[in-house]
């Protein structure tokens, strides 16, 4: 009873919360608000948001190559329709239901492919050990832009050169780190136990990417996919006038609160467009069009994860039928 009201609990919390925050964050808003985020969709440049969704294909088409070279070293090779298929079915499950695109994706590879499930579903973890690398990259290269903000409170005075204090920032920060990893790697508390053994998981992930036989293709493919996610968070700000002149730094920034955001709700339902918003209000930009572009990016990755994701749903085993013909 308990497992199954976990179960429950682990599908409907996530789409819970993205619905309160959709009401709440909505409740606030005044008729002029309303008034003002409707014009701004109505005069975005969507040329801006197709070319986003371009790269958001070619992200995934990545994704499904990248694969190859984790499958290829166990002795599959998969036709990359089906391959390209499972990974925009995973997208759109995981939509609806936490990590369940994962095992879809390795279920559907085992069915089209004859592919074991546990070994479809181990390349996969593999791949998200290297995607978890990059994304803490990222997120490293915001908080080193912004340092200067976090220098402005650690060194009171101003003569202090501003590349100083990130040196001096991400040094304490690197040795804190370390430390505290040194001192949790003792502790026997289930909890911390786990964290550590993620840690230890990524470290084994990140090695074993460099011994694999074809790491530079491999490597090459996760800073390109992951370059064509920034891409289609850049791109759209060019879509409203009010955030065509962002700066590099609140680019990065809002791609990785957005990023983050993904993973409290399903597929950022609610969460995305409150935490692209309130990025982009810290470099100045106004609520209703900072709102206006946390929806606009939002909704048209959905829609491309649904289209693509329902398409891929229904063609995978007509291509494969075919294909047996």
């Amino acid at each position: 009873m308990i497992k199954k009201i976990k179960k429950i609990s682990f599908i409907t919390l996530p789409i819970a919360l993205g619905v309160f925050l959709i009401w709440y964050s909505t409740s606030k808003l005044s008729a002029s608000d309303i008034e003002s985020i409707k014009l701004s969709f109505k005069t975005a440049n969507y040329w801006w948001v197709v070319l986003s969704l371009v790269f958001g294909i070619l992200s995934h088409l990545s994704r499904a190559y990248r694969w190859q070279f984790l499958l290829e070293p166990l002795g599959y090779k998969p036709r990359f329709a089906n391959s390209v298929m499972a990974v925009l079915i995973a997208y759109l499950l995981n939509l609806f239901i936490p990590r369940s695109g994962e095992i879809a994706r390795a279920a559907s590879i085992k069915k089209y492919e004859n592919i074991p499930f546990e070994k479809g579903f181990g390349t996969i973890v593999a791949e998200r050990v290297a995607d978890v690398i990059m994304l803490l990259i990222i997120i490293g290269i915001a908080f080193f832009l912004q340092a200067d903000l976090i220098g402005s409170y650690i060194f009171k005075d101003n003569n202090e050169s501003n590349l100083f204090s990130k040196i001096a920032i991400l040094a304490a920060l690197a040795l804190i780190g370390f430390f505290t990893y040194r001192f949790l790697g003792k502790s026997k508390n289930p909890f911390i136990v786990k964290v550590i053994s993620f840690a230890n998981g990524l470290i084994d992930g990140a090695k074993s990417i460099f011994t694999m036989k074809k790491k530079w293709k491999f490597i090459f493919h996760t800073v390109f996919i992951w370059l064509m996610y920034v891409l289609m968070f850049y791109v759209v700000t060019f879509a409203l006038p009010e955030t065509t002149n962002l700066p590099f730094e609140a680019i990065i920034v809002g791609f990785v609160v957005g990023g983050l955001s993904m993973a409290l709700t399903n597929g950022g339902l609610g969460t995305y467009p409150v935490f692209v918003a309130s990025a982009l209000i810290l470099y100045h930009i106004e609520d209703n069009p900072a709102r206006a572009f946390g929806w606009i990016m939002w909704t048209a990755q959905t829609i491309m994860v649904i289209i693509f994701g329902s398409l891929s749903f229904v063609l995978i085993p007509i291509y494969n039928k075919y294909q047996k013909k």
